[in-house]
């Protein structure tokens, strides 16, 4: 847990992403979700919450890049990241991936696994392909808000017509993939911290295990951002 509590601009966080989303539903028209799902913007608040706390830990706001925060990969040219904290000698310091998924579970899920395996496969074969050179490895981040409804929380059947699933698979919910996907991408080194949050509403959310927590999320880009003081003369 971080020493400051930030519950109030976590909160405040989660009610500009359900209001953002349906400013955009009531703008499109569209009945669907789909006017909320291509509008974007819904995480903003979440990447100003970021960029206050690395403000607040030393990190000049010339550092931290909110918009057009492309990196080089290896597989590909680059990719646009959400956050990006870039230090005066131009070391690549940490690096943050937003994502949000309410409703659509079935057709999204496999897609959103996909795009966070491959953003930091992509990234980290380019570090140690010393794209980023002569520095530490970064911090990357990944934040992923989903909805808690019944589409999150009822039982997936699972596809077995060769082999079986793994067990950890058997009789879960979409959260609960969730959550087994933000744990193994911290097992597998993938990211330095996955954090899920679920929510119902504007007044709610949640998180599901301690080391998928936006606690443990914020607690350790501080870290991060402490032990590399120096990189912007602390």
């Amino acid at each position: 847990m971080v020493t400051k509590s930030y519950s109030e601009q976590i909160a405040k966080a989660i009610a500009s992403f359900w209001q953002t989303k349906k400013n955009q539903l009531e703008a499109s028209g569209d009945t669907t979700n789909r006017g909320a799902v291509v509008g974007g913007k819904q995480l903003d608040a979440f990447a100003a919450l970021i960029k206050n706390i690395a403000v607040e830990y030393g990190v000049p706001e010339e550092c931290i890049y909110t918009n057009s925060n492309y990196l080089p990969g290896y597989f590909r040219s680059s990719k646009d990241w959400d956050l990006l904290i870039i230090s005066p000698n131009n070391k690549l310091i940490a690096v943050v991936e937003l994502k949000s998924q309410i409703g659509s579970y079935g057709n999204n899920f496999n897609n959103r696994t996909e795009e966070a395996l491959g953003s930091a496969v992509d990234l980290w074969t380019a570090f140690r392909e010393n794209q980023f050179p002569d520095q530490t490895a970064p911090w990357v981040g990944y934040l992923t808000v989903v909805g808690k409804d019944a589409g999150s929380t009822s039982v997936v059947r699972n596809h077995e017509p060769h082999f079986n699933v793994r067990p950890e698979f058997k009789d879960a919910t979409y959260l609960d993939r969730y959550r087994i996907l933000c744990q193994k991408l911290i097992l597998e080194r993938h990211y330095s911290v996955a954090a899920l949050l679920c929510t119902s509403g504007a007044d709610h959310y949640e998180c599901l295990s301690e080391d998928t927590s936006i606690d443990k999320f914020i607690s350790s880009f501080i870290g991060h951002l402490i032990a590399n003081a120096g990189e912007f003369g602390k």
